[in-house]
C-alpha cells in the first residue's frame, strides 16, 4: 500500500528536486476576538454542540489563519501555497530554498520548517533509512468470492449492537481518503443516497468539490461501513452519515498530503464530525529527504500526527490503519496511526489470527500500537463497480473499525472521546498483556457497551488508570471538570519514583524505565487525590 493505504515506494533519482516544501508558520491571528464573539462564523452548531457535550472550550486554534498574511504570501516571489492550517496557523509552501527562507523577512512570519529537515539550522537531522521500491498500489480484489460479510462484524461482537438498532444512527464519519469513483451511482452505496447520508465532500488534491473521482480505495472504504446489498454485504454502520475527503495523491508520494489530511481534518472538526476514519499513512516520500524515520514515531512529531492529536482535543475519535508494512525492512507504523490520541487498527485474518502484513508497534517511544485489531485478511467489500468481494490490507480493518466505534457512540451518546476510546481498549482480548502484533487485540463491543452502561457517573476522586497491569505506560482519564492532574508513582515501601503532570490531551504515563514489580501511584487534582496499587509487568 500506498502510505499506509498504498504501498511505499522509493523512486532512484533525485536529481531533479531543485523545489522544496516548507510549512510557514505565523506569529499571530490578528482580529480573533470577533470569531469568539460569533463563534459560528467558525463552526457550525453542530461543532459547537460537540464541544459543549464533552467541556471543550474554543480557543485560538479554532480561529481561521488570518488571510491577509496568506495573500503577502501569495504574492511573494516564487512561492506556490499548497495548504493551510488554522490549526497550527501556518501554510503549506512550495518553492526554491531562498525563496522561502526570503519569506523570514515577513514581519508576522514567526518560522520556517523545511520537510527536508537538514535544511532547518535549528534542528537536528538523522540518516534516512533506505527502502526498497515496492508496488505503490494497493493489491484489491484479489478474488471476487461472494459471500457474507457477518464475520467482520460478529468477530467485534457488533451484530449485538445493530441487533439493539445501534447502527451509527445520528453519527457523522469523515472519510479522509484517496477518491470516490462511483459511490453516486453504484447499488451498494444506493441504501446511503437514498437516505441522504452522504452529506457532502471535497477534494484536496485538485481543489474542487468534485469528490466522486480520484482512486477507487476510498469507494472500498467506505463500503465495509456505509456498504449495504441485502445478503452479501452490511456494512458496520449502515445508518451513520458521511463526508467524503480525498486528501491523498496517488500519482506521488509527497509531505503535501499531511498538510491535506490536517486540513480536511478542520473541516471535519467545523462540520461537527464525530469520527475520523483513515486509511493512509506515511513513512518513506519519493524524495527521501523528506521521509521519516521509526526515531520521528514519538506520538506528536510529524506534522500529520500533531493534527490528528488536535482533532482528538477537539472531541474526534480518529482512527487509522496501522500500515501494511509487517514484512518489510521497516515494519512499524506510520502516521498518524502513531499519534498518542490515534486509534491505530491492525489487521487479523477470518479467524482472528495475526495477518502477516499487518504493521507492528511499538511506537518509538515504547507505547502499545497498534491499538486494536479488526479483519483485514479476506474483507468483504464492495469495488467501485458495485462487485462484492475481498481484499486485504489494515485500510479495511480500520475502516471496519470505524463504523463499531460510531455504533456504541450511538449507544453511549453522553461518553467523551476519550472515554469511547478507553471503553473499546479495555473490552479487547489482550487489554492486560498487549503485544508487538496484536497491541491490546481484537475488541468486544457488546462488552464495551455493557461496561459502559454499568459504570455511573464520575465523582470527584473517581479517577479511571488503565491498563493495570501495564507493561510500559497508563492513561488517566480526569472526570468531567479536572482538565489537568499530577501523577507520582511510588515504590510499594513509600520511595518516590517518578512524578509527572498530564491533562485530558496528554493523558498517558510511561513506566518503561520502571523494575518489574507492584508499585503505588497517587493522583492529586483540584484538591482530590486518589492512591492504588498497579503492577509494571
Amino acid at each position: 500500500m500506498k502510505r499506509i493505504l498504498l504501498f511505499l515506494f522509493l523512486i532512484s533519482s533525485f536529481a531533479g528536486f531543485s523545489q522544496e516544501d516548507a510549512w510557514v508558520y505565523f506569529k499571530d491571528k490578528p482580529y480573533s476576538q470577533t470569531y469568539f464573539d460569533k463563534p459560528l462564523t467558525m463552526l457550525t452548531q453542530r461543532a459547537l454542540d460537540r464541544r459543549t457535550n464533552q467541556d471543550i472550550a474554543l480557543d485560538l486554534e479554532d480561529v481561521p489563519i488570518y488571510q491577509p498574511y496568506i495573500d503577502q504570501v501569495i504574492a511573494s516571489n516564487g512561492i506556490t501555497v499548497k495548504a493551510k492550517s488554522k490549526w497550527m496557523n501556518c501554510i503549506h509552501v512550495r518553492g526554491l530554498q531562498a525563496d522561502i527562507n526570503a519569506l523570514k523577512l515577513l514581519s508576522f512570519v514567526d518560522h520556517i520548517d523545511f520537510a527536508d529537515h537538514s535544511l532547518n539550522t535549528t534542528k537536528k537531522t538523522s540518516a534516512k533509512p533506505k527502502f526498497n521500491p515496492i508496488s505503490k498500489i494497493l493489491e484489491t480484489l484479489a478474488t471476487f468470492n461472494y459471500g457474507s460479510s457477518s464475520n467482520q462484524i460478529e468477530m467485534l461482537n457488533g451484530t449485538l449492537l445493530h441487533q439493539q438498532n445501534y447502527t451509527g444512527s445520528g453519527k457523522i464519519i469523515a472519510v479522509l481518503d484517496a477518491g470516490f469513483p462511483n459511490v453516486d451511482i453504484s447499488q451498494p452505496f444506493q441504501r446511503l443516497r437514498d437516505n441522504n447520508q452522504i452529506l457532502g465532500g471535497y477534494d484536496y488534491v485538485n481543489k474542487n468539490v468534485n469528490f466522486y473521482t480520484g482512486s477507487s480505495h476510498g469507494t472500498l472504504v467506505l463500503s465495509t461501513m456505509g456498504g449495504f446489498t441485502d445478503g452479501q454485504l452490511v456494512g458496520t454502520a449502515p445508518d451513520a452519515n458521511y463526508y467524503l475527503f480525498i486528501t491523498e495523491d496517488t500519482a506521488s508520494e509527497h509531505p503535501v498530503e499531511e498538510s491535506n489530511w490536517v486540513e480536511a481534518a478542520e473541516e471535519a472538526d467545523r462540520l461537527g464530525v464525530d469520527i475520523i476514519t483513515s486509511s493512509l499513512g506515511y513513512f518513506a516520500y519519493d524524495n527521501p529527504a523528506y521521509s521519516h524515520t521509526y526515531a520521528d514515531m514519538t506520538g506528536n512529531t510529524t506534522f500529520i500526527s500533531k493534527g490528528a492529536n488536535i482533532a482528538f482535543s477537539k472531541g474526534i475519535i480518529v482512527v487509522a490503519s496501522a500500515g501494511n508494512e509487517g514484512q518489510t525492512s521497516e515494519p512499524h507504523i506510520g502516521v498518524p496511526a502513531e499519534a498518542l490520541n490515534v486509534l491505530a487498527i491492525g489487521a487479523v485474518k477470518a479467524d482472528k489470527t495475526y495477518a502477516a502484513f499487518s504493521s507492528i508497534g511499538p511506537s518509538f517511544d515504547s507505547r502499545v500500537k497498534p491499538d486494536v485489531m479488526a479483519q483485514g485478511q479476506a474483507s468483504v467489500l464492495s469495488d467501485a463497480a458495485g462487485n462484492i468481494g475481498t481484499a486485504n490490507g489494515t485500510s479495511f480493518s480500520c475502516p471496519i473499525m470505524a463504523g463499531m466505534v460510531a455504533c456504541l457512540w450511538q449507544a453511549l451518546p453522553a461518553k467523551t472521546n476519550q472515554e469511547i476510546k478507553q471503553l473499546i481498549t479495555q473490552s479487547a482480548d489482550r487489554f492486560t498483556v498487549p503485544t508487538t502484533q496484536y497491541g491490546y487485540g481484537i475488541p468486544d463491543f457488546s462488552l464495551a457497551l455493557a461496561n459502559g452502561l454499568s459504570a455511573s457517573a464520575f465523582s470527584k476522586n473517581d479517577f479511571v488508570v488503565y491498563p493495570n497491569p501495564t507493561s510500559d505506560s497508563i492513561s488517566i482519564t480526569l472526570p468531567k471538570g479536572f482538565d489537568t492532574g499530577t501523577v507520582i508513582i511510588y515504590t510499594i515501601l513509600g520511595q518516590k519514583v517518578g512524578e509527572e503532570k498530564i491533562t485530558k490531551q496528554s493523558p498517558i504515563i510511561s513506566m518503561k524505565l520502571l523494575n518489574k514489580g507492584t508499585y503505588l501511584y497517587k493522583i492529586e487534582s483540584n484538591g482530590f487525590s486518589k492512591s492504588r496499587k498497579i503492577i509494571k509487568q
